[in-house]
């Protein structure tokens, strides 16, 4: 240990003052050292900051032996990671199993040999930073990963986007909007058991990649200032199903296992954005609970934030106009709980579309309608 380090913190449990003295005089040179004569006070100790490095606990105490702290302790997201050494003297070596079973890493004998205290403490404390070292390196390298992958995804549904909104804006908004009808609607049964944090934020992350299909979709019906053939929104229809593929094609060709969350509602995100809760839109014509919550949440995302927008084949229309269209349209465009969400969201939709409009034109409107405190409420 170097002179600047500050010394580990040692835990000593044991209900005899006499063996607490004695561990005490070894280790106190060496070591920051707290006690606890019981086990109920060693779980409370150890609870608090600064927590201790490592542990000494005895076996056989009243009320509550040393298994049942270790147990507890292990039991604790806290504490779990703490080493534990058993103490206990040569007749209680029967219950060594049941102390590594607990989770103990070793065990002292009574009566204990300062060398031998010095050196399992040690050892142990080396182990345990050694493991804290490397669990660090694995959460850096973890969090490189994913911030890549999060890089690359955006990146990617940036240049689908370009084609056909110059600002990237799109994008961005509406991520958000999706995160935040589902923080309101993790409160709401039985929506609550569809969406955790963990799901939100791999919704917030995946939700770019809706429009990535639109990258397969000729120019000249991609940005057609009138309105589409039947044939040409047909072709347009398939960005939905282009989106899906690809994602697919990916998961294949590198071989990833297309099972887990991110993936799944990537594609689930592309594939059904532009599902209708009346069953009456596409690619598949999913009906109610059967569109998956990403696409229910995304497609009243879409709809606001392509209704505010300029586009080469309209202007963009007013906060008012569009959120009345949303909220008229429960039960039969969009799931009826969402649009509820949305409607105590509204304001919170407006302040998301100014923050991140670069449009002069589109934020004007926007900035029009806070001003004047609208709501179609």
């Amino acid at each position: 240990m170097l002179m600047s380090e500050t010394p580990p913190i040692i835990l000593v449990v044991d209900d005899v003052p006499g063996n607490v003295d004695i561990l005490g005089e070894i280790l106190q040179p060496f070591f920051r050292v707290n006690f606890a004569i019981s086990g109920k006070k060693a779980l409370s100790i150890a609870q608090k900051d600064p927590k201790p490095d490592l542990i000494l606990l005895d076996v056989m105490m009243p009320e509550m032996d040393g298994f049942a702290v270790c147990r507890e302790l292990k039991a604790s997201a806290r504490t779990r990671q703490i080493p534990i050494i058993f103490v206990t003297s040569m007749n209680e070596m029967a219950n060594e199993e049941i102390g590594f079973e607990a989770g103990g890493v070793d065990y002292l004998t009574k009566p204990v040999c300062p060398p031998i205290v010095l050196a399992r403490v040690r050892t142990h404390l080396k182990l345990y930073r050694q493991k804290q070292i490397l669990e660090e390196k694995v959460r850096e390298r973890t969090l490189e990963l994913q911030q890549a992958r999060d890089v690359a995804i955006y990146s990617l549904s940036a240049l689908a986007e370009k084609r056909d909104n110059e600002t990237g804006d799109h994008i961005n908004r509406t991520r958000h909007y999706v995160k935040t009808l589902a923080l309101e609607l993790k409160q709401i049964p039985p929506y609550s058991d569809l969406l955790d944090d963990a799901c939100i934020e791999l919704m917030f992350k995946s939700a770019p990649l809706h429009d990535i299909g639109k990258v397969g979709i000729p120019d000249a019906i991609l940005l057609k200032p009138g309105k589409l053939t039947p044939g040409e929104f047909t072709i347009m229809k398939t960005h939905t199903t282009i989106g899906r593929d690809a994602i697919v094609r990916g998961e294949r060709t590198l071989e990833v296992d297309g099972s887990t969350s991110f993936l799944k509602l990537a594609r689930e995100v592309a594939y059904s954005h532009h599902e209708r809760w009346d069953g009456l839109g596409y690619p598949l014509g999913l009906k109610g609970a059967k569109i998956p919550m990403i696409g229910r949440l995304m497609t009243v995302a879409d709809v606001y934030d392509a209704m505010i927008s300029k586009r080469v084949y309209k202007p963009p229309l007013s906060h008012e106009e569009t959120a009345s269209y949303i909220l008229g349209q429960g039960g039969e465009h969009f799931d009826p709980v969402v649009v509820d969400a949305f409607r105590k969201l509204e304001r919170r939709f407006l302040e998301i579309a100014i923050e991140l409009t670069t449009c002069a034109d589109e934020r004007s409107l926007l900035e029009k309608s806070w001003k004047n405190g609208s709501s179609v409420l």
